[in-house]
């Protein structure tokens, strides 16, 4: 036996290394088949199976994808799909992942616009960069589209309501059906050949994706792009989008809408031009309205009834600077007189004589002053005097002895007896009063 049925494996190996043969190997297929067992999960994520006559394959499509779908798909739709094989190992099941999901019947025109979408986009057609703005005043506008259809009804309505002067070529065209992408790009080319206009827009009404894939193709993308003269796209309805609105310098959602951006600017400036003129006709009748009434109200002034209106008020002012210089001369006479009156006393003040009484009243003066001087010297001295007398009648033994205190003197010294224990029994002492002294004997100690 070999190895391999030797070997014992679990459930969780056997499974793994399933998962890690197939699923390489089948990455990136594509199937077409029938949706079946449809099921949307509140998460967003669907989930089928995909099957033919005789097979069926669990398929998921998580909700970043499913976001980007057109419709949610249902059961009973067939579709093609692209996705990879992945092995659930939880359960031991295999199940597709769908990366991509197109309805079958459009999924060869949806692949072969991915295609040309990829590469037109590769090549930078679709840049930024390349797109040419629009004319502000176009003088011309060109319109490609059928003659016939209603496109190029709603252009010329917008046109007529919102500027009347334009001029607009039409250069007819087959929309849809063999060889309309051809006549669409030569009417592109002729345009730019003869420089017939000053912007072009190129477009159809709805219809399905056939109806529309003239304007996919790779000769109406290569025109539009090689343009020089700016292109507005207006392919279907607002929905729809095709090759030629990435490609164009602006995309419109309708007809009328390619007809309001053409004109956008010139059509602002006409109705900006038009309320100016209202709004300078309507100032200018106010403005005039007002200076006629300002006009009438200056009329009737006084100073244009008579002259004395206007004279009246300078004699007054005549009248008001005499005054004043009246006045002016009498202060100046006053200030004169003033000044001759000191200049008089001055020289009264340098004769001698006058010199001499003010020398005498100065000295009367300095004399008085020394008198109050020192009268005022010895009046303080006097009460200084005083003061220091009462200072020492206070600290007199004989002040002290009239409050009845007494001096006790030694008989045999005559000296101040200071302490009783200097005194014994018998002794004679004498005690002196402030009116006199007396001689008395000791007759008992009493110490303490």
């Amino acid at each position: 036996m070999s190895t391999l049925a030797n070997k014992i494996y679990t459930v969780s190996e056997l499974t793994q290394a399933i998962k890690s043969h197939l699923e390489p190997k089948f990455f990136q297929l594509t199937l077409k088949g029938e949706i079946t067992n449809f099921t949307m999960q509140a998460s967003g994520h669907l989930y089928f199976n995909l099957k033919d006559e005789s097979s069926q394959i669990s398929s998921v499509l998580f909700k970043n994808v499913a976001m980007h779908l057109s419709r949610i798909p249902k059961a009973g739709d067939k579709v093609i799909v692209k996705g990879s094989i992945s092995v659930y190992v939880p359960r031991g099941s295999y199940q597709l992942v769908v990366s991509e999901l197109q309805y079958e019947g459009l999924g060869d025109l949806l692949l072969r616009l991915h295609e040309l979408k990829e590469k037109f986009q590769k090549k930078g057609y679709f840049d930024l960069s390349h797109k040419k703005p629009l004319p502000k005043y176009p003088k011309k506008i060109g319109v490609i589209t059928s003659p016939t259809g209603a496109v190029i009804h709603d252009i010329l309505t917008v046109l007529q309501r919102r500027f009347k002067g334009f001029h607009l070529i039409l250069n007819p065209v087959k929309v849809q059906g063999q060889g309309a992408e051809v006549e669409i790009a030569k009417a592109i080319d002729d345009f730019n050949k003869h420089n017939l206009v000053d912007v072009m827009i190129v477009g159809r009404g709805g219809g399905s994706m056939e109806d529309l894939w003239a304007f996919n193709e790779e000769c109406v993308v290569e025109a539009i792009y090689r343009s020089k003269i700016p292109v507005i796209s207006s392919v279907g309805h607002e929905t729809d989008f095709c090759l030629a609105d990435y490609v164009a310098d602006v995309r419109a959602a309708t007809p009328s809408a390619a007809a309001e951006i053409v004109i956008k600017e010139k059509a602002l400036q006409i109705e900006f031009l038009q309320n100016a003129k209202k709004s300078i006709i309507y100032s200018l009748t106010s403005s005039i309205k007002q200076h006629k009434l300002k006009l009438r109200a200056i009329l009737k002034q006084k100073i244009f009834l008579s002259s004395d209106y206007l004279l009246n008020p300078f004699f007054q002012k005549t009248d008001l600077m005499n005054s004043e210089i009246d006045r002016a001369m009498e202060q100046k006479l006053k200030v004169s007189l003033i000044q001759t009156s000191h200049l008089k006393k001055q020289l009264s003040s340098l004769e001698p004589s006058s010199k001499l009484f003010q020398i005498r009243e100065k000295n009367t003066l300095y004399f008085k002053r020394l008198d109050d001087r020192i009268i005022s010297s010895i009046h303080q001295l006097k009460i200084k005097l005083t003061h220091i007398k009462k200072i020492l009648d206070s600290v007199n033994p004989k002040e002290v002895l009239k409050k009845g205190y007494c001096i006790p003197f030694a008989e045999n010294s005559n000296s101040v007896i200071i302490s009783s224990k200097d005194i014994k029994t018998n002794d004679s002492i004498t005690l002196q009063f402030h009116d006199g002294r007396i001689r008395t004997n000791v007759t008992k100690e009493a110490h303490g």
